[in-house]
């Protein structure tokens, strides 16, 4: 299977069911080649919506309805992933990062990325700007508008981020929108979104970064296609695991997608797959 290039460890702030050293073991379990821990760094408070109540481990993190992440503990970090390859010296783990919003933060994910030689550097979106709250989470924009508004406002961020921010190797979760489309609204209509899915796409191939496929929702053959026709050269498969047990979940089943949309294993098995 291909490598798990999107994994968080209790090093993530949001992640407080797993551990490096079980996703490492299931890595191991799994035969994964190998295994990047791409820790959120995340710097935007956010609104969880009207009336939400944050969940038990959230609690710490809330005041007045409104969640600021914490820190990036990167010395800790870095010194368990150190301890992890001891452990596990038959697998490659890599150091790694997920910046949520850093072209909103430059100076603070300029800090971060400072401290260390990341192997893999991440780039997301996960909140939006509310008018008059500072910003929300995007399932609870969806409270506040109408659907398509939503992910199209997601996909105008996600390209403001892609072409306002140098300093990544990977976009991860161009779809993250369509994890939280609203059940009612019936089935996500990828297709009407063509347009501004395609714009993000082209803006990353001009800049020679690569695409994540993440699992963590279901995975898109169209978007994989568009990236091949645009002319993307790489991507990285992602299970955005926030559990041991989700590492390289979905993978068997997005690997066949990516060769039917063009793309086959680099020349490293334990690095990016490549367009044909």
């Amino acid at each position: 299977m291909p490598a798990d290039g999107h994994v968080h460890s209790e090093w993530s702030w949001d992640a407080p069911y797993t551990s490096m050293e079980r996703a490492c073991r299931r890595a191991v379990e799994l035969g994964l080649p190998s295994i990047a821990f791409t820790e959120h760094a995340d710097f935007t408070s956010r609104h969880l919506g009207h009336g939400v109540e944050p969940a038990d481990w959230q609690r710490g993190l809330v005041a007045d309805g409104l969640l600021t992440p914490p820190a990036f503990d990167v010395d800790g970090y870095l010194a368990c992933l150190g301890r992890c390859r001891e452990r596990f010296p038959g697998l490659r783990i890599l150091s790694g990062v997920e910046l949520g919003e850093p072209h909103w933060h430059e100076a603070r994910a300029a800090e971060v990325v400072g401290r260390a030689r990341f192997d893999r550097v991440l780039v997301s979106l996960h909140t939006l700007p509310a008018a008059g709250t500072g910003h929300t989470t995007v399932d609870a924009a969806y409270g506040a508008a109408p659907p398509g508004q939503v992910v199209r406002a997601y996909l105008r961020a996600v390209r403001a981020l892609v072409t306002g921010f140098d300093g990544f190797d990977v976009l991860a979760h161009i779809d993250y929108a369509a994890r939280y489309w609203p059940c009612e609204a019936g089935e996500y209509p990828l297709a009407d979104f063509r347009d501004e899915y395609r714009a993000v796409l082209g803006e990353l191939a001009a800049k020679g970064k690569a695409l994540e496929v993440n699992t963590g929702g279901p995975v898109a053959f169209e978007i994989v296609r568009w990236w091949h026709e645009l002319d993307g050269q790489a991507i990285t498969f992602g299970s955005d695991a926030h559990r041991p047990e989700q590492v390289a979940r979905g993978f068997a089943a997005a690997a066949a997608l990516a060769e039917a949309a063009g793309f086959a294993p680099g020349s490293d098995p334990q690095g990016l797959w490549m367009r044909c």
